[in-house]
């Protein structure tokens, strides 16, 4: 056994602390001169892009307070970062801001259901994905026709909204073949579909299924198929592996490591239900 391995054993969990935050310090001094981890520290306060009217990413509460999964996920690196998860201010901007407002520096990071793509790589970094998203279908608790397999037997008798878009019918007939498609132009209006009973499913964002059963689980049933996976990251600077690299860590960390309570919770207040299990022994993360 190695002097220092002697001496973390004999620093128990409280000198364990002091050593890591002591360490932290140095390795800070480490870093690069312009590294945004290093700015973001001195600074002692993160500065987040992200939306406020999308739940369940980022939307205003009863009290008008910014919460939501991207909220979440912004705190979670607050408190890797300052171990206090407070210490964050939002700039709300609209979805054509995102890229812009990281390359020009007017916030630290974007966190706003960003779907990760090779094009939008070229201008930005993207962190490790935090939410796998997809197409899912919506049905009603008390409908005739209401799972998955009851409308694929139902083949063209299965009527299903989906936004307007010049790929929404391929959308829809991936999963369901035969399915009637009724094409609407907003996602409220493919919900109220659903509920005025005009339609069996409704096409919507998984994340977007599991929070209207959540709320409300009298008037919207999940009707048990996802499918189209698209990762939703995080993005920073171009060139910056240091701060690249924390915030990873961190969100690791968060998602499949020791301090996964803030993830987990928001996981369940959002999404209304637990992560999958994680279970010791060789990486899946």
């Amino acid at each position: 056994m190695t002097e220092a391995r002697r001496t973390l054993l004999k620093l128990g969990a409280g000198g364990l602390a002091l050593a890591a935050a002591v360490d932290a310090t140095k390795a800070v001094a480490q870093s690069a001169p312009n590294s945004q981890l290093r700015k973001v520290l001195d600074r002692g306060r993160l500065i987040v892009g992200t939306g406020s009217t999308n739940a369940p990413w980022h939307f205003e509460d009863d009290k008008g307070q910014l919460t939501g999964m991207d909220i979440a996920m912004a705190r979670i690196l607050a408190k890797g970062l300052f171990d206090d998860e407070t210490k964050v201010d939002f700039t709300l901007e609209d979805p054509a801001a995102r890229i812009p407002n990281i390359t020009t520096g007017k916030v630290d990071i974007v966190i706003q259901f960003m779907t990760t793509s090779a094009q939008r790589a070229q201008l930005v970094a993207f962190t490790r994905p935090y939410y796998v998203e997809g197409a899912a279908l919506l049905a009603r608790p008390d409908a005739d026709m209401k799972t998955y397999d009851q409308m694929r037997a139902a083949g063209s008798k299965a009527r299903v909204s989906v936004l307007q878009n010049v790929d929404a019918d391929t959308l829809v007939h991936q999963v369901l073949p035969d399915a009637t498609v009724l094409q609407l132009d907003t996602q409220a209006n493919v919900i109220q579909a659903l509920e005025s009973r005009r339609v069996d499913g409704a096409t919507v964002d998984l994340s977007t299924v599991r929070w209207l059963v959540k709320q409300d689980a009298q008037k919207y049933f999940d009707a048990g198929k996802a499918w189209g996976t698209q990762l939703y990251g995080a993005a920073v600077h171009q060139g910056d592996p240091d701060w690249l690299q924390f915030v990873n860590t961190v969100f690791t960390v968060a998602m499949f490591g020791h301090q996964t309570d803030m993830y987990d919770k928001a996981f369940r207040d959002f999404f209304g239900e637990d992560p999958p299990p994680r279970h010791p022994g060789f990486p899946t993360i």
